[in-house]
């Protein structure tokens, strides 16, 4: 994986990644009390921008920090962080802990001032080899935390569920609780069955997606798509599986457990797909972001 690009923002001030340094105390680093909001940015252009705005906003609603800009604020910090940067094909990484207190308290501190950190680094290409054999995933039983739809920092559960992907020759894990299928350790999940599409429902036991939901868009009227719940059985026999995340895109999965998907390459809905969103950032390009 390339490295980051050289300048971060931290807590008002942009500087050499390198340098950047916070204080052992901090909540993030002590308890994981921290949300965070991942977005690809195209030719300079943030991609989704409010939506994903809108994602983290909920998230700090939901684990009750205040948010510490407005949209228009994180609009102005990132557009520098990206042409400090040098523009072009990125993505940003931002993150909010609830800051630090001199101490180590569970509870709440009563005044402290939040975190902001932001960074890019370099956008994942879809390589000629993906685009043509697909990846590969493993499923796991989900050993989570019961609030899946905050995007919340405390990640140790999915860097072990990827971990173990990983260690079996394999890019993605894919998540089944009481035989229903979820999401994948960082992305959502898609099974195409007789030329239908099928996603599982919002709820808290999965982060949504904003990703996912500009495939749902792009799908309306032109693919058949039901939002309802998937078994583990349908995954293993579906004809096509696709994952999405901000950094991919939709990215076809054609071997689940060292097991062929439908044809064992990368299906034609899928291709459908992945053709409708070259055409929506075509269409984007040098339009406003908020």
């Amino acid at each position: 994986m390339a490295e980051p690009l050289p300048m971060c923002y931290l807590n008002g001030e942009y500087q050499q990644l390198r340098d950047a340094r916070i204080s052992p105390l901090d909540r993030g680093f002590l308890f994981g009390d921290g949300v965070y909001e991942v977005l690809p940015v195209f030719g300079g252009r943030m991609f989704r921008f409010r939506e994903h705005f809108d994602r983290l906003a909920r998230s700090l609603n939901e684990i009750r920090l205040a948010a510490p800009h407005t949209h228009a604020q994180w609009l102005e910090i990132l557009d520098k962080l990206i042409e400090r940067n040098g523009g072009g094909d990125m993505y940003v990484y931002v993150q909010v802990t609830r800051g630090m207190e001199y101490g180590r308290n569970h509870a709440f501190p009563a005044k402290v001032t939040p975190a902001v950190f932001a960074m890019a680094a370099p956008l994942p290409q879809l390589t000629d080899e993906l685009r043509a054999n697909g990846l590969a995933a493993i499923t796991v039983e989900d050993f989570r935390w019961g609030r899946c739809d905050i995007k919340s920092t405390a990640l140790l559960a999915n860097v072990l569920m990827k971990q173990r992907a990983a260690e079996a020759g394999a890019q993605e894990a894919i998540i089944v609780r009481d035989g229903d299928v979820l999401e994948g350790s960082s992305t959502s999940i898609f099974v195409v069955t007789k030329g239908a599409v099928a996603t599982p429902p919002n709820s808290t036991r999965i982060l949504p997606g904003t990703t996912r939901d500009v495939a749902l868009e792009l799908a309306d009227g032109a693919i058949e798509v039901t939002i309802r719940r998937i078994g583990i059985d349908e995954l293993r026999a579906a004809d096509e599986v696709w994952i999405s995340a901000s950094t991919r895109d939709v990215v076809p999965v054609t071997r689940i457990d060292g097991r062929p998907v439908g044809s064992g390459k990368p299906g034609p809905l899928w291709k459908r797909m992945n053709e409708s969103f070259d055409a929506l950032r075509e269409r984007l390009a040098g339009t406003p972001v908020l």
